[in-house]
């Protein structure tokens, strides 16, 4: 089932049957899925309406030089990796991206924490949100974590999770009747009671729970979403913005190959050590058999120490 409107279906239709003629560099990966809507979670989906650069723009900022700053795709791939690799980060500030993305309320305020980025939002206080809200699939219903204050533990039984998704679907579903009750509207726009004014969309929307959908177009450059995929794609972010991290990163293997594939070597698949821990990791290539209580590490770090280097 598709996650968009009619009309956005509509629209996404006629602007990917136009095109026009530039001198300006461009992806052939993302010309191909440009505008097309990947869906994610229930409702939701990320799509790609307009970007700037390449991997050439990047080797053309390293090198400050003219044209596509490229000779070889060797070179290209050596100083891309060069540059990950010690961090550099003003040459990635020269790609651009602009997405539209819709998903849950409770999303949206995670991903607004990244702040590097322009942000239009959808505003209840001009449109009426559609009855749209997310809820989770049994499997990532889940109890608090022991570990962990803001990560899930084990997850539910069927019936605790049957239980669960009856709640959010009444409570979900009765807030947005009463938020269509205070609009004095139905759900095609119709005033209901023709001698009773509606209250003020920016006050009726108080009621809508954080499972309801947003939507917004976030643009940004390549520096600060690699920022964002580092921290959202990580196996410990939350389920479900780390969907739509997932979706973006195949976005971003299409627009900048080289640039991913040394994004994945050099911080996806990536680990740093603390002074403490690469003290013990030494020790340790050197033979001696290092335990807890030979370091300065935390209890918590010491564990984190053994699971990157997977004796854990």
């Amino acid at each position: 089932m598709s996650n968009l409107s009619d009309e956005q279906l509509a629209e996404i239709e006629r602007s990917r049957q136009e095109s026009a003629p530039t001198r300006r560099s461009v992806s052939e990966g993302l010309e191909a899925i440009l505008y097309q809507a990947f869906p994610v979670l229930d409702h939701g989906f990320v799509r790609v309406v307009d970007y700037m650069g390449d991997d050439g723009a990047i080797v053309q900022a390293a090198r400050v030089s003219y044209g596509r700053g490229t000779r070889k795709v060797t070179e290209d791939r050596g100083l891309i990796h060069y540059l990950l690799r010690h961090w550099h980060t003003t040459p990635f500030e020269m790609a651009e991206i602009k997405l539209h993305v819709k998903m849950p309320i409770f999303v949206a305020r995670q991903w607004i924490r990244h702040r590097m980025a322009n942000v239009n939002e959808y505003s209840a206080r001009y449109s009426i949100l559609d009855r749209e809200f997310y809820l989770p699939a049994p499997e990532q219903l889940a109890v608090q974590s022991t570990q962990n204050r803001q990560g899930r533990g084990n997850v539910v039984s069927a019936d605790e999770a049957r239980h669960v998704l009856k709640i959010l679907t009444e409570d979900a579903e009765r807030n947005y009747d009463h938020y269509l009750e205070m609009l004095n509207h139905d759900e095609n726009g119709e005033q209901l009671d023709a001698d009773r004014q509606g209250l003020a969309r920016e006050l009726a929307r108080m009621n809508l729970s954080l499972n309801f959908y947003t939507q917004w177009y976030w643009k940004t450059d390549l520096h600060n979403l690699m920022n964002f995929l580092r921290l959202r794609a990580d196996p410990h972010a939350q389920y479900e913005i780390r969907a739509y991290a997932d979706v973006i990163l195949e976005i971003m293997k299409q627009w900048v190959p080289k640039t991913f594939e040394a994004f994945r070597e050099h911080r996806l698949e990536a680990v740093t050590f603390s002074g403490e821990a690469l003290k013990a990791l030494r020790r340790m290539l050197a033979g001696e058999n290092v335990q807890h209580s030979d370091t300065a590490m935390s209890r918590r770090e010491w564990e984190e120490f053994l699971a990157k280097i997977d004796r854990g």
